[in-house]
């Protein structure tokens, strides 16, 4: 397996760039900064809930011995540019079950996407033979969640969760940039959240594990990923609403290595922790509850992957 890179996006969804060993073309479904806050928690009650999130990815490779894996070539001193936003629609049912709300998603993507870097062959494994670069947009994988059922104590508030990555993308094994990642991934995860109702701290954990199965466009099966993102805030009254001032993290982890005809020895498996401010607000509006947030998580250790940043702007409201 060799060198990856980020790990993106999108919904489908948004990523790109990978590592020979390490999810093939740039990352997996899931994320960082995705789901990391209240936010992203399960709503207290039934009904519809909207919510669309915008991410902004940039970084660049200038450290990988062995390349990224891009369809049919490696790619070395890779430069990645990405765009994506996700509109979410959820619905958390009135009947209870097993005393907790029941909630299906739904959650496509458009992701706009450049990337460039210098091509080695895989027929040769050594030495750049052109500068290759692309450059897509349209729609990412398609995202749902068949399986949400969430649990509220006070100001506890706890859930489990499936969630689906369909290949509905454009993927192009030629190409450097795709909207999509040409294979299916099944991500189940649990989260947990304290919102203090008297202190207005927050504390939220969010966990899940990437099954992915093989892209049989390239012959490539990328490893499962282990990915846990957390955010510690202070809730305060503003302006007739709740402002929040505080800090996410994210750690991921691949924890199986890749196989396929394309892969080259080796034990590359990436590894990625960033940590970053993050700042919100909280308006009722009627019977409606307007949320927002803006968050920077930039990549403050890697190993086997490209190091970058990601912005994250979220917006909901639930009806």
């Amino acid at each position: 397996m060799n060198k990856k890179a980020l790990r993106l996006l999108a919904v489908g969804s948004l990523a790109l760039v990978g590592t020979i060993r390490a999810e093939q073309g740039g990352g997996g479904h899931y994320v960082p900064g995705a789901t990391a806050s209240f936010i992203d928690a399960l709503p207290d009650d039934s009904g519809l809930t909207a919510k669309n999130s915008y991410l902004n990815y940039s970084t660049s490779d200038s450290t990988g011995l062995h390349g990224l894996p891009f369809g049919a070539d490696l790619a070395r001193f890779v430069e990645v540019k990405i765009h994506a936003d996700r509109i979410q629609l959820l619905y958390a049912f009135e009947p209870k079950i097993l005393g907790g709300h029941y909630a299906v998603t739904v959650e496509p993507s458009f992701v706009w996407e450049n990337v460039s870097g210098n091509g080695i062959p895989y027929t040769t494994g050594s030495g750049f033979h052109r500068v290759k670069a692309g450059t897509a947009s349209g729609f990412g994988d398609l995202a749902f969640w068949p399986l949400m059922l969430g649990w509220k104590n006070g100001d506890f508030k706890y859930d489990v969760r499936c969630a689906v990555y369909v290949p509905t993308g454009n993927y192009n094994k030629n190409e450097m940039a795709n909207p999509g990642l040409g294979y299916w991934t099944f991500e189940p995860g649990v989260s947990f959240g304290w919102l203090s109702s008297k202190f207005g701290t927050e504390v939220s954990v969010f966990s899940g594990m990437d099954f992915n199965t093989k892209n049989t466009y390239s012959d490539y099966q990328s490893g499962d990923i282990v990915h846990v993102d957390a955010t510690v805030a202070q809730h305060l009254s503003l302006g007739g609403g709740n402002a929040g001032l505080g800090v996410n993290g994210f750690y991921y982890k691949q924890v199986t290595k890749d196989s396929g005809s394309q892969v080259f020895p080796g034990s590359y498996e990436v590894m990625a922790e960033g940590v970053g401010p993050v700042i919100s607000y909280t308006h009722q509006i009627g019977n409606k509850q307007l949320d927002a947030e803006v968050k920077w998580l930039p990549q403050t250790q890697v190993d086997n992957t490209t190091q970058g940043n990601y912005v994250w702007a979220k917006i909901a409201l639930k009806f």
